[in-house]
Parts: structure tokens; sequence; C-alpha cells
């Protein structure tokens, strides 16, 4: 070979364990960039992996470092999770594949970050695991995947068997046509992963739509579930919903239409998405533009995105309605900057559940992320007393 390819990136790769990470499709390729003169590909195969000169074309998965966090890397068999959450090492275009390759060269043991594909009967969800304990499930915000949970993960795993999922849609779970991508129908999709991974009874952490969701499952399911911890929950608006009456007539299976090819897509959310070139905010959007630039990806986001402006707060079935027979303890985190859910909804919802406990904090709709420090140490604090 006439590229002479770096010693201790050879050395990353010869660690790799296909156990710890399940490739759902038959190939994927990784590009390795600063630890020498030149990038390299890691050619996964679902059985392992081999280290190559770069290839033409853009990689599904772009790991860079400088040379010294490599040489760490190669040497430290946890150093690349070390050096992704230090921000010392970025990874773009597919998290799922580049964390699941670090995961897969860390030799984390039984209780170290995995990932799979579940097989459930509303069809394959995929998870990110690790630790042991007792189980808390995560549900990510519309538009994200389980990767917007990975710090969280890391800082529960010491105590807790932490999972995050895909919902169904996004990421790298099903993504049927015709299904609701409604609350109800995510909670039984919650359900049937508890079912088939043989757990009883499960802590919910939820963002956004998670959040929603979580809420949905102690509803409908109250005895699958131990405590609720909803991170900016997505709730039925309680004002008017101007739109409403066009967007019922809108069929979501138009988003199985392609609008607009991936630069103008990008463009656009680069320009609505604040902080787009901050780390997390870039990889959530390349995340986001993964399952998107797919049709059976964007109709599943429309579908999801009309049900929630859509739902109806009152009435019988309405989720303010049904809130305050909610029987699993719960703890609300706010953020004071949140353009999405504002803060005002703390009210109505103490109103609902006067035993909820409550958290404010300084930023945004996404805390686990914006704030990490002080949301974790609220749920870990929140889920012990469970």
């Amino acid at each position: 070979m006439a590229t002479t390819l770096p010693t201790t990136l050879e050395q990353l790769v010869d660690r790799y364990d296909p156990t710890v990470f399940e490739l759902t499709r038959s190939s994927a390729r990784i590009r390795l960039a600063g630890g020498g003169p030149d990038p390299v590909d890691v050619v996964l195969d679902g059985d392992g992996a081999t280290l190559h000169p770069a290839s033409d074309g853009r990689p599904d998965a772009l790991l860079t470092a400088d040379e010294d966090t490599w040489a760490e890397i190669a040497r430290d068999l946890r150093g690349g999770m070390d050096a992704f959450r230090s921000h010392r090492l970025k990874v773009r275009y597919d998290l799922h594949l580049g964390v699941g390759f670090l995961a897969a060269t860390a030799d984390g043991g039984e209780d170290g970050l995995r990932f799979s594909q579940v097989e459930t009967r509303e069809g394959a969800i995929s998870i990110s695991q690790g630790g042991s304990g007792p189980p808390v499930v995560m549900l990510h915000g519309l538009g994200a995947t389980k990767v917007s949970f990975l710090p969280t993960l890391a800082a529960l795993a010491g105590s807790y068997r932490a999972i995050a999922i895909d919902l169904p849609g996004f990421g790298d779970s099903v993504k049927p046509i015709r299904a609701a991508y409604d609350a109800p129908y995510f909670a039984r999709v919650v359900v049937a992963l508890l079912d088939a991974l043989e757990i009883d009874r499960a802590h919910l952490i939820g963002n956004s739509m998670g959040g929603r969701v979580a809420l949905q499952v102690g509803l409908d399911h109250p005895d699958r579930v131990r405590r609720l911890a909803l991170l900016a929950p997505s709730l039925a608006w309680l004002r008017g919903r101007p739109w409403a009456p066009l967007l019922k007539l809108v069929a979501p299976q138009l988003g199985l239409i392609q609008p607009a090819p991936r630069p103008v897509v990008e463009a656009i959310v680069r320009r609505v998405v604040p902080g787009a070139d901050e780390e997390w905010t870039a990889a959530g959007i390349d995340e986001f533009l993964r399952s998107y630039l797919t049709p059976r990806g964007r109709a599943a986001f429309y579908a999801a995105a009309r049900n929630i402006y859509l739902e109806s707060p009152n009435g019988r079935t309405g989720l303010w309605t049904r809130l305050p027979g909610l029987e699993a303890p719960s703890l609300f985190v706010w953020g004071k900057r949140d353009s999405l859910v504002p803060i005002g909804f703390a009210d109505h919802v103490r109103r609902a559940l006067p035993e909820s406990k409550h958290l404010v904090l300084p930023g945004g709709h996404v805390p686990q992320l914006e704030n990490p420090k002080r949301t974790h140490e609220a749920l870990l604090k929140f889920l012990a007393r469970g």
C-alpha cells in the first residue's frame, strides 16, 4: 500500500469490537482526520473494521482530533469517549455511527456504552445503553435522536441501566409510512420496547416531544413507570391555534416528496437554529438532516410536528384533562429562555399536579445539553428517591 497508515490509528482499529456496535447496514466508511499527514478511512462491514487510505467523496461519519489526542485515544481504552465528551474530538455527519465506533474501541466491559437494534412488535428500535441497575429510558425531542442524551447516559450509567432510544421515524429506528406519530403511538412503542427488553417498570426521561411521550406512557400505562423526568416537555397548547383548520387538510405523507436538495435544506436549518456553529448544535443538525433528507424520515417529522400543533388540550382525551390523574412522581425542568415551551407552562402544570417537582434553569429548550451539570444533578437526586 502506497500510503503509510498511522500506527496509533491502526492500534485503535485493532481494538474494534463489533459486538458493541451493531451495524445496521452492509458497510460504512468513517474518516479519521488529524492523526497523521493525511486522513484515513475505517471501513466497517459488521464483522470488523479495516483501515484504508481516505477515498474520494464524503464519508458516512467524520472524526477529527489532533495528533496528540489520537495518540492518547490509542493508549487509553476509554480515551475516545473521554476526548469526545471534552470536545477534543469532534464527530460530524452521523453521530450514531461515529460514537458507536468509539464505543466499540473502548472495551468498556459489560456495562460500557453499546449500540443495538431491538426487534419489537412495533418494529426495530435503535438504542444505546450503558451501566447496570434500575432501568432509565430516555426519549428525545422532535427532529432529534438518541445521541441528544449521550451526556445524560454517561451521567446516569454509574447507578442505572441507562437506555436512550430513537423513536420511530427518527435516527436509526423503523419509519413506518402509515404510523400515527402521535403521543399514544409513541407510548405504545415505548411499552413494546420495555417488553422486548424484559423490563417490567422503568424511570422515563423525556425532552420536548419525548417529554410528552413520557407523560403519555405514565397516563396510559401507569404500571410500567416508576418516575418521570420531563425536560422542557411539549404540552398541548392552551391558546388558539389559527393554522389548525389548514393543517388538518395537509397529509404528512407529502413529505415523501423531496422538497429541496440537501444544501438548500441545510442552509435553511442553519439560519433558523440558534448557535448552529456550536459543536452540539451542529451535530444535532447533522442528526436531524440524516433522517429528514430521507422520504420516510421527512414524512415522520411532518406527522409528528403536525400532531404536536393539533393536539387538543381539553375534552375527554385532552392532555390537560387527563394530567391530574398522573400517578408517577414527576420532575419538570424548564428553561427561562425556552421559546418553544415557554416557562408559563410551569404554572399550569403546578395546578394540575400540585405534588410535582420543578427546576427552572437559565437556558433554553434542551437542558441536558445547555445546563448538563445542574440537570444531571437534579435527575440523579430525583431518581434516587424512587
